[in-house]
């Protein structure tokens, strides 16, 4: 199930839960809120952040094979060397 996040379209005139925002999970095939669940004041879906992994740099040969995994280097079209 996805989490929503919410916020009041007018923070002045609503409860503390929906003036700073909150998330909400819900299934996808679920229509958004319209309204706060507690105050019953008007309220919007924002859109979230994505979290996308950190790009590293290439692990090194050495690291690699200490992690257990198996390095392999073309030679030639379609032939691969194992080092």
């Amino acid at each position: 199930m996805p989490i929503y996040e919410y916020i009041a379209e007018n923070p002045e005139q609503s409860c503390r839960i929906c003036a700073k925002g909150f998330e909400l999970m819900r299934p996808v095939d679920r229509a958004p809120l319209e309204v706060c669940p507690l105050c019953k004041k008007p309220v919007r879906k924002l859109v979230s952040r994505v979290n996308s992994p950190k790009i590293t740099k290439p692990i090194s040969v050495s690291d690699a094979k200490s992690r257990g995994l198996t390095i392999l280097k073309r030679r030639d079209k379609g032939v691969y060397e194992k080092l």
